[in-house]
C-alpha cells in the first residue's frame, strides 16, 4: 500500500499484485481519512464502488438523490461537475469496467444507468451485502482482489455479452483515443449506420459520438495532469485549438484546463491505476480486424 498525498488529500492506495482474469476490468483499493468534497471527472468506464469498511462513502449528486455506500456509475459520470464524493474512514474496492464488459458483470446495460449513479443494492439486492460482509472479513487487500476478481468473473461468464459489431466499434475508438470518424465504423463492420448506433447506445450506454469525446477528454487531461502546456495538448489529442479543448474540459467538469489538471481524481491515477491506457478500456486487446464475418 502506498500514500498519496496531493495538497490537503492523503489516502492509502493498494494496488492489485496480478492482473485480473478478465480484459477490461482493473481495481485499486482505497482508505480514506477524510474524503472532502472530491470533483469526480468523467470517465471512460463504468465504476462500481464497493464498500466495506466502519465509514461510508458519500456522492452528493446535483441532479439526483444523495447515495451512500456501494454505488455503480456509467461512463461520464461526473459531467458538468455535478458529483462530489465525501466521506470519513472511507475503506472501499473501486473497479473499473470497460463498458463492453459491463453488460455481463452487471447483469444490467450500462444504458439502464446512463452516466448517473446507482446503489448496488438496486441491482443485486442481498448479493451487494453479502460481498461487503466478505470484504470486511478479509484482512489483505490482495485477498479483498482476488474475492473481487472471482466474483465479477463469475458474473460475467453468466451474463450476456455485446455483440461483436459494437465490441469492435469500442475498439477501434479506444485505440484511436478518439481520433476518428464515427461515420466509417458502420462500414467497418457491414451495418447500417442506425443499426450500430442503436446497438452501441442500448449496450454500452452511450452513442459513438459521446464515446470519441469523452476518450479523447480522458486522454487530453491526464497529460494536463502531466504538466504538459495546454496549446501543445489541443494539437496533439485531436482539438481545433485551446478553445476547443477548454469548452470541452468545462463541458465534462465544469471547470478549467488549469483547475482540472490539480484534481486529486486524476492526479491519484498513476499510483492506483498504474496500467492506465486505451487497453484497460478494452475487453479483447488483441482484436485485430473488423467482425461482420462473424455472424
Amino acid at each position: 500500500m502506498r500514500t498519496f498525498t496531493h495538497g490537503t488529500a492523503m489516502w492509502d492506495v493498494a494496488c492489485p499484485q496480478r492482473p485480473s482474469r478478465m480484459a477490461g476490468l482493473t481495481m485499486a483499493g482505497f482508505c480514506v481519512r477524510d474524503l472532502d468534497a472530491l470533483r469526480m471527472v468523467p470517465h471512460p468506464a463504468v465504476t462500481l464502488v464497493l464498500e466495506f469498511g466502519a465509514g461510508s462513502p458519500v456522492l452528493d449528486c446535483a441532479s439526483g438523490p444523495q447515495q451512500r455506500g456501494s454505488i455503480v456509475a456509467g461512463p461520464g459520470l461526473g459531467s458538468g461537475g455535478a458529483v462530489r464524493a465525501r466521506g470519513e474512514n472511507v475503506e472501499c474496492v473501486q473497479v473499473r469496467l470497460s463498458p463492453v464488459i459491463a453488460r455481463a458483470v452487471l447483469g444490467a446495460s450500462p444504458a439502464e444507468i446512463d452516466g448517473t449513479v446507482v446503489p448496488l443494492d438496486d441491482l443485486w439486492g442481498r448479493e451487494a451485502s453479502r460481498i461487503r460482509e466478505r470484504l470486511g472479513d478479509l484482512s489483505s487487500w490482495q485477498d479483498r482482489f482476488a474475492l473481487t476478481d472471482a466474483l465479477l468473473a463469475r458474473r460475467h461468464e453468466a451474463g450476456p455479452l455485446v455483440d461483436p459489431e459494437v465490441a469492435w466499434a469500442w475498439h477501434r475508438i479506444v485505440v484511436s483515443r478518439g481520433l476518428i470518424r464515427v461515420d466509417g465504423l458502420a462500414a467497418e463492420v457491414g451495418w447500417s449506420r442506425k443499426r450500430l448506433w442503436s446497438r452501441f447506445r442500448s449496450q454500452l450506454g452511450l452513442p459513438p459520438k459521446r464515446a470519441v469525446k469523452l476518450i479523447r477528454f480522458d486522454h487530453a487531461v491526464h497529460r494536463l495532469v502531466a504538466g504538459e502546456g495546454v496549446a501543445r495538448v489541443a494539437a496533439d489529442t485531436g482539438y481545433a485549438d485551446q478553445s476547443h479543448l477548454h469548452r470541452d474540459v468545462m463541458a465534462f467538469t465544469g471547470a478549467t484546463p488549469a483547475t482540472v489538471a490539480g484534481e486529486p481524481f486524476l492526479a491519484v491515477d498513476d499510483i492506483a491505476w498504474p496500467s492506465r491506457g486505451t487497453t484497460a478500456f478494452l475487453s479483447s486487446p488483441g482484436t485485430s480486424g473488423p467482425v461482420a464475418d462473424r455472424r
